[in-house]
């Protein structure tokens, strides 16, 4: 049977999203139909309207960090039936590639997609679905294994997060670069995916961890999610600092810096903070024509003499089926924070003053009820 619902959708380039009318086919063999209850608005999708659609086919729908209900299930999928409450993720193995032959899945190549089964109503245009997914909607067709089943008491509001700016940044310092006991941590940028390193970080037990940003807003929020110190990068120079506050004779550093901006100079800026040996990591998402100077000769901070490591976090190298229901256990126990998270609900005609509000820096998250 055809549904019918509504987007928030990506027309054309360098034009504001529009909600707009859609029809959604039946999903097909090893695809199940989501009515969403709740979507997180994340950079991402900001970040795909100001690039254009990102190389994307137009019309696009918006949004990737999504929680719901199955609605209808396809032939074959017998894991999951309607009423099942799930968390859609945008990277569920695909276990053909060679990482996943390997036995790697959380270095999957290429996730599992849905075919094209959204379509705008006025001329059924077939869409786009940001990551796989389309969660600015009020229904969406994923793959069966991209809708990762939820516990009974798990609030869907807060679930949503856990499918993007949470499972990066606790997964940044739990699989990308795991934090062991006692390490001392910096994290640059501390929006949604740099506190969701801090609250990683804090749950591996690091002994300190080292917050930076520009914003005093948001070095409040690092505050109040488990950071240690902070440092006002438009005050003082940051390496310095973080140098200065580590320091054990050593040259002080850090062991593991985080990124959490996808400004090249915070990803050199973390290669400096490091101790000998340390691991810096990024996350935030660059433009194609990003790149950093990393020097290597310095005795004190080069990537050479320092033995430095970088490494690259994507969506947190998660396995989803495992990651989506530990991090809701872990809110469900006390132990990992999302209802703080929230800044704003919204509905689905608040997206374009959702986008405008991250821009201006002084927003966790804004959620979209359904």
């Amino acid at each position: 049977m055809i549904r019918e619902g509504r987007a928030a959708v990506l027309n054309e380039a360098g034009k504001d999203a529009e909600i707009i009318d859609i029809t959604l086919d039946p999903p097909g063999p090893g695809e199940v139909l989501v009515k969403l209850h709740s979507s997180g608005v994340c950079h991402t999708d900001l970040t795909v309207k100001n690039l254009g659609g990102n190389g994307m086919q137009f019309p696009i729908v918006l949004g990737h960090e999504g929680a719901g209900t199955i609605e209808e299930v396809g032939e074959g999928v017998s894991h999951l039936k309607p009423g099942d409450p799930v968390v859609i993720a945008y990277r569920a193995p695909c276990e053909q590639c060679p990482a996943c032959r390997r036995g790697d899945p959380r270095h999957c190549y290429m996730a599992l997609r849905p075919k094209p089964r959204i379509h705008r109503k006025s001329d059924g245009a077939l869409c786009s679905q940001v990551l796989r997914c389309g969660t600015f909607a009020t229904h969406t067709v994923v793959h069966s294994k991209a809708a990762i089943k939820m516990p009974a008491e798990m609030p869907l509001d807060k679930a949503c997060l856990i499918a993007c700016g949470v499972v990066t940044g606790v997964g940044a310092a739990m699989n990308t670069s795991p934090v062991f006991p006692g390490a001392r941590v910096a994290v640059i940028g501390c929006g949604g995916v740099g506190l969701s390193v801090i609250q990683g970080a804090k749950l591996m037990h690091a002994s300190r961890i080292i917050a930076v940003d520009v914003n005093p807003t948001k070095l409040q929020w690092a505050k109040d999610f488990g950071a240690t110190d902070v440092v006002n990068a438009r005050e003082v120079d940051p390496v310095q600092r973080v140098r200065e506050l580590t320091d054990d004779g050593w040259d002080g550093g850090v062991e593991f810096a985080y990124e959490a901006t996808g400004i090249p100079v915070c990803t050199e800026q973390a290669v400096k903070m490091l101790s000998y040996g340390g691991t810096a990591t990024t996350i935030g998402f660059p433009a194609a024509d990003d790149a950093v100077n990393l020097n290597l000769g310095d005795m004190a901070t080069g990537v050479y003499w320092n033995k430095a490591a970088l490494h690259v976090c994507h969506c947190g190298d998660a396995l989803p089926s495992h990651d989506f229901p530990l991090l809701a256990q872990l809110y469900l126990e006390g132990k990992l924070e999302l209802d703080r998270m929230i800044t704003q609900e919204i509905e689905l005609g608040d997206v374009e003053a959702a986008f405008h509000k991250m821009e201006e820096g002084n927003v966790i998250r804004s959620v979209i009820r359904f």
